[in-house]
């Protein structure tokens, strides 16, 4: 399988929370993205079945800025049994009934530039196309749905990458960071990895999985 020219894709936000999984109670954001969360950003510009997209680098274009967010969220989640026994059964979710009120320590004025590359999930198919497709809708400012970053409510804007947007220059560890699923077995396993900054580029491995 050949790999060309990776495409990139500068994406920008108000608000983003990279929320670190040791974290139980309280959300706890990465400092920068993570593989998982730019992955959903490529694939909320462009998806199409026939091939998955593969995150090489993420860049921080700005420095880490936490800010602390008080949010009401709902605890438990949405279930198909629990819908289909109300259909039988009566009765029904009550949003008001089930909120409680949650600490984010989210980020706030984000920027990263994402490089990555559509993989073929059939031999023979040539991921040139879509790379091409996926430069024309940024382009033009066309997504398959609005992305995110990290949270739904956290907007993520997005357009080409210009000769100025570079890396800030930082170096260090970032921890043990969710690298993809692992789906190969009869269970879901998370694969991680651990994460490093480099001159402000996060590279990503290649996922086993």
């Amino acid at each position: 399988m050949s790999y060309d020219a990776p495409v990139a894709v500068k994406v920008w936000g108000k608000y983003a929370c990279f929320t670190r999984p040791e974290m139980k109670a309280e959300r706890v954001s990465y400092p920068v993205m993570t593989p998982t969360a730019a992955r959903g950003v490529l694939e909320s510009i462009y998806w199409k079945p026939e091939f998955q997209w593969i995150v090489d680098e993420i860049w921080m274009l700005k420095d880490v800025d936490f800010v602390s967010i008080k949010r009401n969220e709902v605890s438990n989640v949405a279930s198909e049994r629990s819908a289909r026994n109300w259909a039988v059964s009566g009765g029904g979710y009550v949003a008001a009934e089930d909120r409680t009120q949650r600490h984010t320590l989210a980020l706030q004025n984000v920027a990263y530039v994402v490089r990555g590359r559509p993989v073929p999930r059939i031999s023979g198919v040539d991921e040139a196309k879509f790379r091409d497709q996926f430069r024309r809708r940024v382009r033009t400012g066309r997504c398959f749905q609005q992305p995110f970053l990290g949270c739904r409510e956290f907007v993520a804007f997005f357009e080409e990458p210009s000769d100025e947007d570079r890396p800030l220059n930082v170096t260090g560890s970032i921890g043990r960071m969710l690298l993809d699923f692992d789906r190969t077995g009869t269970s879901v396993k998370p694969v991680f990895f651990d994460a490093w900054l480099q001159d402000g580029v996060l590279s990503v491995p290649m996922s086993e999985a």
